[in-house]
């Protein structure tokens, strides 16, 4: 319910807000071509963060630069509060631009290989292969996998850390419907649990019912970024739909 006191605290400068990840001014160029132009996103503890944006909008470029795999010509970004540092990655999961697995290796295999580059208990392997839907097919090879399986087995890898912030790029990329509800389901705990979930995704109704927050990137920038309920109703796929093209196409500003 809204206050009818017409008195307001301060909001707090940037840096007092929690945040999982916070890009400022973040600016990159591939020659005369400017992808970012000063973006500003902060991801927060505790919620599900959709970046949604046409094809070219710079998504995997704003997932590459949080994660280093990409070096911005100007800008900020911080993991945790704390500017970016490799050891941030301590605290950070990520798939991005597909699975990255051995073919050769078990389900297993590749999990344990990532756990002794990581340092992480193996034990962990066994349930987390259960948690994500393989817990029957640990022992065959991934190079045998469909393309869902592989994407379970992308998700375990960036889970195996038990990470404090999640940046998945089309995660639901060849799940079946009960897979996309389960990986919903898995997503949403992990943000219940105080986690920062970023996920970059074409598919609008999933994010309609998966996401807290939205950043919506045209052309470089955040066009929005705020709750979900600023553009559409929670679990209205089409209310989101028309708010995002609203955004994308200049239309108008989009909220609902």
């Amino acid at each position: 319910m809204m206050s009818t006191s017409m008195s307001t605290a301060p909001a707090p400068p940037p840096a007092a807000i929690p945040a999982g990840l916070r890009m400022v001014g973040v600016v990159k160029s591939f020659g005369a071509q400017e992808v970012l132009r000063g973006l500003n996103l902060t991801a927060r503890p505790g919620r599900v963060y959709a970046l949604l944006g046409p094809n070219g909008a710079g998504k995997s470029t704003t997932l590459a630069i949080a994660l280093g795999l990409m070096r911005a010509d100007s800008g900020a970004v911080e993991i945790l509060n704390a500017p970016w540092t490799r050891e941030s990655l301590e605290h950070v999961g990520a798939s991005l631009n597909g699975p990255a697995l051995f073919p050769q290796l078990s389900a297993r295999r590749n999990l344990l290989v990532h756990a002794r580059l990581t340092g992480t208990d193996p034990a962990v392997i066994a349930p987390l292969l259960e948690r994500v839907g393989l817990g029957g097919a640990g022992r065959k090879r991934a190079g045998s996998f469909s393309t869902g399986m592989k994407v379970r087995l992308a998700l375990a890898m960036a889970l195996l850390t038990d990470p404090e912030v999640l940046i998945l790029d089309e995660p639901q990329n060849g799940l079946d419907p009960q897979g996309i509800i389960e990986l919903r389901d898995l997503l949403r705990g992990l943000a219940d649990a105080g986690r920062t979930v970023v996920v970059s995704s074409h598919q609008l109704g999933e994010m309609a019912r998966m996401a807290d927050d939205v950043g919506v990137l045209v052309a470089g920038r955040l066009a929005y970024e705020g709750p979900l309920s600023g553009l559409a109703h929670p679990d209205d796929g089409p209310g989101l739909e028309a708010a995002y093209l609203d955004l994308v196409t200049g239309r108008g500003a989009g909220a609902r």
